[in-house]
């Protein structure tokens, strides 16, 4: 099975972990990363998303581990746009958030007009923090928590632009 996920992946945590732990799961993965003006464009609060270059060579090192572990195959390429490459005909399943389900809806819509299959859409839940709410790479970047969820309220987060 081939199955597809996108994100920025800045920072990655255990949040994204368990969608990749999924997405390895089932088949080889491809993973769509946003460029880096759409990590921009899609950003719900603004805050300094690091270098393309950067995020992939990070995810490739995550995605490495899993890729042992299930004996699979892993891509990582560059998204230009939201819906991205899992229009592509290639994919069998896409690895969503609750969130992200409603993407992914869209995406096999746009799949049906181009005459593709749809694909199985694999909505794998958040994980909590420690405080109860979701891990997310912006309570991360804030300093709220680390990537495992746990509470840092010492610690600075990341300004919202890039300091020189």
């Amino acid at each position: 099975m081939n199955v597809a996920l996108g994100g920025t992946f800045d920072p990655i945590h255990d949040g994204h972990r368990k969608l990749f732990e999924r997405a390895f799961e089932l088949g080889d993965v491809t993973v769509g990363l946003t460029s880096d003006e759409l990590a921009e464009e899609t950003r719900h609060v603004p805050r300094y998303v690091r270098p393309f270059e950067e995020r992939k060579a990070d995810l490739e090192a995550e995605l490495s581990t899993y890729a042992d572990k299930y004996d699979r195959e892993f891509e990582v390429r560059e998204l230009d746009e939201p819906t991205g490459i899992a229009t592509e005909p290639e994919f069998d399943a896409l690895i969503v958030s609750p969130e992200t389900k409603e993407g992914g809806e869209q995406i096999n819509e746009i799949r049906a007009e181009r005459g593709h299959d749809p694909l199985e859409l694999e909505v794998v839940d958040h994980v909590e923090a420690e405080d109860g709410e979701r891990i997310s790479s912006t309570r991360i970047v804030q300093g709220e928590i680390d990537e495992h969820g746990n509470v840092t309220p010492d610690r600075t987060g990341r300004e919202a632009t890039r300091s020189e």
